[in-house]
């Protein structure tokens, strides 16, 4: 991400960069840990440092299936050996005697002697005996022992969230058990009069709370357990009330909607009464109004309550929090450098976030387009989108020009 230069005044609103690195400096890892099967760890965040014991591979073995031979052995295309064994995967055969080549799988060890393996295709066998018709290179198709991982070495370093690769890795050393950070609980509401559950009638004014469904599997995706607390009217009293409940059960609150400055938002003056406010007005679009801030010793991170603004807002700031307060150490999304397939005529002075699709076209070179609107309230746009297309400050941009690009398979992880 390039620096915005910005600095907070009082008044000001802090670009992307510097309220970003604000929450990470404020984040603050979790304590406790536990210990968990392989098998259940997907997604949790390393705690310590996993070392193999043992070399991987443990011993040499055969890249394919064919025979087993000594390089010293082969003068030149054309040799023929007698066959003296078979050695399938999962069985050790004799010392290779010789002058003989040994029938070997892919897998299996190669005995002691052989030092190349000569595949299939190119020998031909009859009568106890094989023709090797293209003489390999020395060591050819041979693993060595400890050729992937080394006995002492660190496999698996702490911070990282653990996708299946890592759980195979694991398990390829003879790891069964790992230790992780425990979950982050957090608690959430949604702010609003106006919200009504899914499978509720509607009534009057009213619309369905798609927030809750929204940042519930933001959380989720990133390995938290998630706390409900509903829906929260529009009161001073009852948003403090969420406030102090969500502080003492929870590591972190997070809410959706009441963070303005109209009369019925009324998050920033819960927080600034239970606690304390530490960052507010960003220069990005959309979400403007993000809160940061504590409630006792408890952080608290409040979005907007327009469902696209939750959802951008969220993924920008809320998840490299909770991924440093999970142990994570890969806090910050890679933005992808690809062809804008749209034009920006009007530069803005706020970074937009906006709702972009990759594709590759029938050239093969890979495009951004843009959803048609930019209204925060288009949750749509969101589903259509596969990430988000970064136009920076007053930046004007025409088509074919290189443009930022985060994908959501990075961000939504």
């Amino acid at each position: 991400m390039s620096e915005c230069g910005c600095a907070q005044t009082s008044g000001k609103m802090l670009c992307y960069d510097e309220a970003v690195a604000q929450l990470l400096a404020a984040a603050k890892p979790l304590s406790g840990t536990e210990t968990l099967p392989i098998g259940q760890a997907l997604g949790r965040i390393l705690a310590l440092p996993v070392a193999s014991a043992i070399n991987v591979p443990a011993w040499d073995n055969s890249a394919m299936d064919g025979y087993a031979v000594r390089a010293e052995d082969l003068s030149g295309p054309g040799v023929r050996l007698p066959i003296s064994q078979r050695i399938p995967a999962g069985r050790a055969g004799e010392p290779l005697q010789p002058g003989t080549a040994a029938r070997i799988f892919t897998g299996a060890p190669v005995p002691a002697g052989a030092d190349t393996v000569v595949i299939q295709e190119v020998c031909e066998q009859a009568e106890g005996f094989v023709t090797l018709k293209e003489p390999p290179k020395p060591g050819a198709n041979v693993r060595k022992a400890g050729e992937d991982i080394k006995a002492g070495q660190i496999i698996l370093q702490p911070g990282t969230k653990l996708a299946p690769q890592h759980l195979g890795l694991a398990a390829s050393a003879g790891i069964a058990e790992i230790q992780v950070h425990r979950r982050l609980r957090v608690a959430l509401f949604a702010s609003g009069d106006e919200l009504v559950m899914p499978g509720d009638p509607l009534g009057p004014g009213q619309i369905y709370n798609s927030n809750q469904f929204t940042a519930t599997g933001l959380l989720q995706a990133l390995g938290c357990e998630v706390i409900s607390l509903g829906i929260v009217e529009d009161s001073l009293e009852a948003t403090c009330d969420a406030l102090a409940w969500g502080a003492a059960e929870a590591d972190l609150v997070v809410a959706s909607g009441g963070v303005s400055v109209g009369e019925e938002d009324h998050v920033k003056p819960a927080v600034e009464k239970l606690g304390s406010l530490d960052l507010w007005k960003i220069a990005i679009r959309p979400g403007k109004p993000v809160a940061f801030g504590h409630i006792g010793q408890t952080p608290f991170i409040g979005t907007p309550g327009n469902p696209v603004s939750l959802f951008v807002t969220f993924l920008l700031f809320a998840r490299p929090f909770i991924l440093k307060m999970q142990g994570a150490t890969n806090l910050l999304p890679t933005p992808l450098t690809l062809e804008a397939d749209f034009d920006w005529p009007k530069p803005d002075k706020r970074r937009e976030y906006a709702r972009g699709r990759l594709a590759v076209g029938d050239d093969g070179k890979a495009r951004v387009s843009l959803f048609p609107s930019r209204s925060s309230g288009v949750l749509s746009s969101a589903a259509w989108a596969n990430g988000l297309a970064v136009i920076q400050e007053n930046q004007t941009l025409k088509r074919g020009d290189p443009v930022q690009f985060l994908s959501f398979g990075e961000l939504l992880s």
